[in-house]
């Protein structure tokens, strides 16, 4: 397992966008975030939006199955937007740039359990910006809040609600990631998920895979791994500093969360035929 430097994800660049015009990660995600805050915090007070945080928080740590069916609140799904979202861009991100896994730049990123859109995006604009995102998630929210973020972040993109373990056929040159989606399934759904995207990988698809570095949410991770590493990929470890936006890490102080620093674990495939 490889530790990668703290606080590189700012020095990765990213292109001028519209209608979202960033210069790098970080200037990005604070742009993002404050188009979201101006959707959110329309109808919610911060002081809402932070009780919805606790509550989401303990299913989203502790009790993982809850967390799609825990969305049942316009405050928690202000809370997840607003806060999760940030921190899954900052990682995707941060693991992309670090494994060199944008160049050359995938023509299609497939999102599986997208949630907001913002793993599939954030390795798109570490792309260029120039593919195309097709996000999966069995929420109809979610599929509708990742179309908005890729119309935000200028993105071409499509998403749909359905079921996040059924890949679509892709050509060569492709990408999948699924981020903190396999903690969620039950183990023989998991199971089949990693016999496609090994499959995938074998076609020429990019497969990565990012999940919490907490044993406890993923006590399956060894035997995993050690699938992904014999079919030619790679399971490292990442600690890094995440340089939320302002309003992203008062959001998480307030909810007596440390959003400094992020750790989290990846499966990567390079792919090829």
């Amino acid at each position: 397992m490889r530790q990668c430097a703290p606080a590189c994800v700012d020095r990765a660049r990213c292109p001028n966008v519209e209608p979202v015009t960033a210069g790098t990660v970080s200037d990005l995600l604070t742009a993002w975030n404050s188009a979201a805050d101006a959707r959110y915090l329309a109808d919610l007070r911060p002081a809402e939006v932070a009780r919805a945080l606790r509550a989401l928080s303990s299913a989203y740590v502790e009790r993982r199955h809850a967390v799609p069916s825990g969305l049942d609140s316009a405050g928690k799904r202000a809370a997840f937007a607003l806060y999760y979202a940030p921190l899954h861009f900052v990682a995707t991100a941060h693991v992309v740039n670090g494994l060199s896994a944008a160049a050359p730049p995938p023509h299609t990123i497939v999102d599986l359990g997208c949630g907001t859109g913002a793993a599939g995006a954030a390795w798109a604009h570490a792309g260029g910006g120039t593919g195309t995102v097709i996000g999966i998630d069995r929420h109809p929210w979610a599929a509708a809040e990742a179309r908005w973020t890729y119309r935000t972040l200028g993105l071409h993109g499509q998403a749909r609600a359905g079921d996040a373990t059924d890949i679509p056929r892709l050509r060569p040159g492709a990408a999948i990631v699924a981020a903190y989606l396999l903690n969620e399934l039950a183990a023989d759904v998991r199971r089949r998920l990693e016999d496609r995207l090994l499959d995938a990988a074998s076609r020429g698809a990019r497969v990565l895979v990012l999940e919490p570095i907490a044993r406890a949410v993923t006590p399956w991770w060894t035997d995993t791994a050690a699938r992904f590493t014999a079919a030619g990929g790679r399971a490292d470890e990442w600690h890094f500093e995440t340089h939320l936006p302002p309003s992203t890490a008062l959001l998480g102080k307030a909810a007596g969360l440390n959003s400094r620093e992020m750790k989290v674990r990846s499966l990567y495939v390079e792919g090829g035929l």
